[in-house]
């Protein structure tokens, strides 16, 4: 065991396909498993909108603007770990005459195309499950109610969302590459977790760490969700008579989501820092989530987490800490 203190730190991550991707003092930094089993460690230039301009690291800003970098650099990692893991060589393997045609014949435009079109089919398909399929329900609930939940008509929505949410992750979390994934999710909180007790970072010092963290996206999407029915309850109070239209009440909601969003990135970055009673309330929902978001990994991916943290820390942890 290590003589370090225990700290908090800035240090995140997430999980990728065999591998992990952590962001701290120095940068941002992958480790992802090759076929040959060797563990591909590799430093990512990213260049974030406030360090080009203040004002989009000021509060609430920081997280509309962090939510969005957050998500194309995680899709940018996970191509990326797809890549050294050799998925996309099995996927090559497994293409039939046509799509190897079609990809001989347009290259990376066609990829580019099938990506634009993937994305704009699950933007369609988030907008369908969480925006529209809670008001459609909240419509016909409420017609069997001759009306009477009307008052509750945010809360129940956003309950629903909640139900839908986990339920979704729930299904995809019995999927043997998921739960692979979430296997890495594990690792890289564990070893967080490890780092932050001040313990030497080992396979058996990790193992011995929780899987659950306060600062894990799981908790941010739980807060936002938790947020967004505090939000939706007062616009349908202040908005009653948008409310009793499905189309604009919808987008009333679209509208006010990057103060979700802004006010859900402050809360995490200050429970990352604090572990009070309200604190410990709020993430209670997003720690139990983790509970299907994670899974106990091996000591092969514990592996991987390390040394994803190690190539993002600094010798002295005072410099780790959160800004």
């Amino acid at each position: 065991m290590s003589d370090k203190k225990t700290h908090k730190t800035s240090v995140g991550g997430q999980a990728l396909i065999e591998g992990v991707m952590m962001q701290g003092p120095k940068g941002v930094a992958t480790a992802v498993r090759k076929p040959d089993g060797n563990i591909c460690v590799e430093h990512h230039e990213v260049r974030h909108l406030k360090d080009k301009n203040k004002f989009w690291g000021f509060p609430l800003i920081r997280g509309i603007v962090g939510f969005f970098e957050s998500m194309m650099l995680g899709y940018k990692m996970l191509m990326y770990s797809a890549e050294v893991s050799g998925m996309e060589d099995i996927e090559d393997a497994e293409m039939n005459k046509f799509e190897k045609w079609i990809t001989d014949k347009l290259g990376d435009k066609f990829m580019t195309l099938i990506m634009g079109i993937a994305t704009v089919l699950g933007f369609a398909l988030a907008f369908l499950i969480f925006f529209y399929l809670p008001v459609l329900a909240f419509n016909r609930l409420n017609a069997w109610a001759d009306g009477s939940l009307t008052p509750w008509q945010g809360t129940i929505e956003g309950v629903i969302k909640i139900i839908i949410f986990v339920v979704y992750i729930a299904l995809v979390s019995r999927m043997n590459d998921i739960k692979r994934t979430f296997m890495y999710h594990g690792a890289e909180h564990k070893s967080i977790a490890c780092y932050e007790a001040g313990l030497e970072l080992t396979v058996e010092n990790v193992k011995k760490c929780s899987r659950f963290h306060p600062r894990c996206g799981t908790s941010f999407i739980f807060v936002m969700l938790i947020l967004s029915i505090v939000l939706s309850t007062l616009l349908s109070k202040i908005f009653p008579a948008i409310a009793e239209v499905r189309v604009l009440w919808m987008f009333l909601k679209i509208a006010f989501l990057p103060v979700v969003m802004g006010l859900g990135y402050e809360f995490i970055k200050y429970a990352g820092r604090h572990d009070n009673l309200f604190v410990k309330i709020v993430s209670a929902p997003g720690l139990w989530m983790q509970r299907l978001t994670t899974k106990e990994p091996t000591d092969d991916i514990i592996e991987v987490g390390i040394e994803s943290l190690k190539a993002v820390i600094t010798d002295n942890p005072e410099d780790d800490g959160i800004k």
